[in-house]
């Protein structure tokens, strides 16, 4: 379990297959070891060989491939990481799962004073969880809902966020992972029954 309060920043150094490595300052990865979660933008993975001092590997299944947009990252991109949530650790976000739930693109991001704000556009079939002033995770990041449309939402970033998340790298056009909150989902399913 996460909390979507991105702590580092990482690097892909190496795509080879299923297996993606990365680089991490040293701060990160010396709390790593074989068989931790780690949360890529937003995906739990688990670190499968020995890190080094300074980079770590997961590997990505298929079904996770099919699901991201981990299989679009390109050599030099730079991604979110977090460490799982512990006792002692504040809940400064919300529970994030790093079960992602699929992908949205980027539409437009404009400028209002000392924030910025992210409209994508996503699947209709995962917007019934998304509610104005509810959370969302957008690539690993909780962040508050401003706008739930049918087709689109948008969440508002402020400076700190943009400038220590992987956010500020981002382009019209390009895909982020989407977590929806948890308690919608469960919500949903005992209504049904």
């Amino acid at each position: 379990m996460f909390t979507g309060i991105i702590t580092h920043l990482g690097k892909l150094y190496s795509s080879n297959g299923s297996v993606l490595a990365f680089n991490a300052e040293q701060s990160f990865c010396k709390k790593l070891k074989i068989g931790t979660s780690v949360a890529i933008n937003g995906v739990c993975l688990t670190i499968f060989k020995k890190p080094t001092k300074d980079s770590f590997s997961v590997e990505v299944m298929p079904e996770t491939r099919k699901k991201t947009m981990l299989a679009y990252l390109k050599v030099n991109d730079i991604v979110n990481l977090e460490l799982p949530l512990t006792p002692q650790a504040f809940l400064s976000g919300h529970i994030v799962q790093g079960h992602v739930d699929g992908v949205a693109k980027l539409l437009s991001i404009t400028k209002q004073k000392n924030s910025f704000i992210l409209k994508f556009s996503l699947p209709s079939r995962l917007t019934r969880y998304i509610a104005e002033k509810g959370s969302i995770t957008v690539n690993g990041i909780s962040l508050t809902v401003i706008e739930a449309g049918k087709t689109h939402f948008t969440v508002g970033i402020i400076t700190y966020t943009w400038n220590n998340t992987m956010l500020n790298t981002l382009k019209t056009g390009d895909l982020v992972n989407i977590e929806t909150d948890i308690l919608a989902k469960y919500t949903e399913r005992l209504l049904k029954q």
